[in-house]
């Protein structure tokens, strides 16, 4: 990451902190009714869970939450990879625009005036600082994201350490259900056994094990039906089902503490489950997240569903909704940095009028209805370099793969899993595959792929290059190159031509051809 984008990422964040030290303060000083925040966000959690549908899966927690929640049922991620994704949720910006373009594999060492609990997996130091943290900085991940009674503990001293009428932002990162076969093989495939008791694997006083039998998983669609997927997805949900009583934990706490009702809540993943076409894919089965928010001023429509597109870049503005607070207006090298989110409460709260304008701007281009979603992802590990950008409506989906001269990537946990590995050795053996991909398919991709969703769903035919849809193709990429050029986007030109922005073309930026073959993209 260079300095630019350490910068622009950096003063992003000055800008919210400050905005809401201060208004949160004023709202204190004026009494005005607490308003507190709770983010919880699963780890590759996947809609594995009552919530979407799966009932061979319990989540009584979850139940619970959207019983108080609107549910979203079309909330897509802005990056299918974990640290890139957590770093658009805590800055409302994509990865392309925010710096963090992979996998943050560095030391870092945060100082951010927010709380996390949990897997915090961002960086510089510089950049993100919290100003109470129990991270995987201080313990191992499998204890600060994995083990409930821990978590629990945490919350409850923070909780109970925070000043009557001091408002606060709680972030709660599990790690749970995210795989550990290449890490952590001892505790299983998903760290299934970590704390289960058993000798050897410690023992999590506040969580009941739930094991599952391979033969009643329901496989998604993009995972192949086969024994060892099977288990792969038995041993996710014992996990899934752990976090699930952690939320549990997290959410007594919270009552205990006074601010159930007075406490903003969000439950979301980073990004789709570490199963083929999954994370690290901008397919919809990489881009989908479950997605509930509980507001105390939406109680008419708490348990109710709701099919609008939603992107994990609104998590920001809605939250400076929730504390009336303007978003942070600065120039970057003469460029307005703009959040292309949009607030969430006017759609859960009661009162709608409430929240309609006092943080709105307005993007030229930029459709800020809730009829289209884009993602822009670039790399999880550094050797996993594939760079695409999407944009979806209702009806469309339509990704452009930039890097599509080279073999997709294959992130490391995901590689040596049962689930690929037997992929792998069916391939080799000629062995049907029970999945809707070839392994080739798999890895090499057209440079444009466009779905049509709704007869579609398993975006199974790319359509791109049909002549039928000439109109609809033009059409998606001219709202998202304008995305791209809102955003800043270093990639806008690719993969035919090179974006110079500097001397002469400072203050009026041009693509300039490579020749290499590739400037009709």
């Amino acid at each position: 990451m260079n300095q630019f984008h350490r910068s622009r990422n950096m003063w992003f964040f000055i800008c919210i902190i400050i905005e809401l030290c201060s208004q949160i303060q004023c709202l204190t000083a004026r009494g005005a009714s607490q308003r507190n925040v709770l983010l919880i966000v699963g780890d590759d959690a996947g809609f594995e869970s009552q919530v979407y549908g799966n009932n061979v899966l319990k989540t009584p927690a979850l139940n619970y939450l959207a019983n108080r929640s609107i549910v979203f049922d079309n909330a897509f991620t802005s990056v299918s990879s974990c640290s890139p994704s957590r770093s658009a949720i805590l800055s409302g910006l994509p990865q392309h625009q925010n710096g963090m373009y992979g996998l943050h594999n560095t030391v870092h060492n945060f100082e951010f005036s927010f709380r996390i609990i949990g897997k915090k997996h961002v960086g510089p130091e510089d950049v993100y600082p919290f100003d109470y943290e129990v991270t995987e900085e201080q313990v191992s991940i499998n204890k600060v994201g994995r083990n409930i009674t821990f978590i629990k503990e945490r919350v409850s001293d923070f909780l109970n350490g925070t000043a009557v009428g001091q408002q606060f932002f709680l972030y709660v990162a599990f790690h749970d259900p995210h795989r550990c076969g290449s890490t952590n093989p001892e505790f299983g495939e998903f760290c299934e056994k970590f704390g289960n008791g058993q000798p050897g694997m410690g023992h999590i006083p506040d969580w009941t094990p739930t094991q599952y039998s391979p033969d009643e998983v329901v496989v998604p669609y993009f995972v192949p039906d086969t024994p060892a997927a099977r288990k792969d997805l038995a041993a996710q949900y014992t996990t899934i089902n752990r976090m699930d009583q952690g939320i549990n934990l997290v959410l007594e706490e919270l009552r205990k503490a006074g601010h159930l009702d007075d406490t903003l809540v969000i439950f979301t993943s980073d990004n789709g489950i570490p199963f083929p076409n999954g994370r690290t894919n901008l397919y919809t089965s990489g881009m989908a997240e479950p997605f509930l928010l509980s507001s105390p001023d939406g109680r008419s429509k708490w348990g109710k569903r709701n099919s609008d597109l939603v992107s994990l870049l609104d998590i920001v503005p809605t939250i400076l909704d929730w504390y009336s607070i303007q978003y942070p207006s600065y120039q970057l090298e003469g460029n307005l940095v703009q959040l292309t989110g949009q607030s969430l409460l006017p759609v859960v709260n009661d009162d709608d009028d409430k929240y309609k304008s006092h943080t709105k701007q307005q993007l030229p281009g930029v459709s800020q209805s809730r009829d289209a979603v884009y993602a822009s992802h670039d790399l999880h590990e550094i050797t996993m370099f594939y760079p695409m950008r999407s944009i979806r409506n209702q009806n469309y989906h339509l990704i452009h793969n930039l890097n599509f001269k080279m073999p997709f990537s294959i992130d490391q946990d995901f590689f040596v899993s049962p689930t690929f590995q037997d992929i792998l050795n069916r391939t080799k053996e000629g062995l049907p595959l029970s999945w809707f991909k070839t392994l080739d398919q798999y890895y090499y991709r057209d440079e444009w792929e466009l779905f049509d969703v709704l007869s579609d769903p398993f975006e199974v035919h790319n359509v791109a290059y049909d002549p039928r849809y000439v109109s609809v193709v033009s059409d998606l990429k001219k709202q998202l190159k304008t995305w791209q050029n809102v955003t800043a986007d270093p990639w806008i030109c690719a993969p035919g031509a090179v974006l110079e922005f500097q001397g002469k073309y400072k203050g009026n930026p041009q693509c300039l051809s490579m020749y290499n073959g590739l400037d009709g993209s």
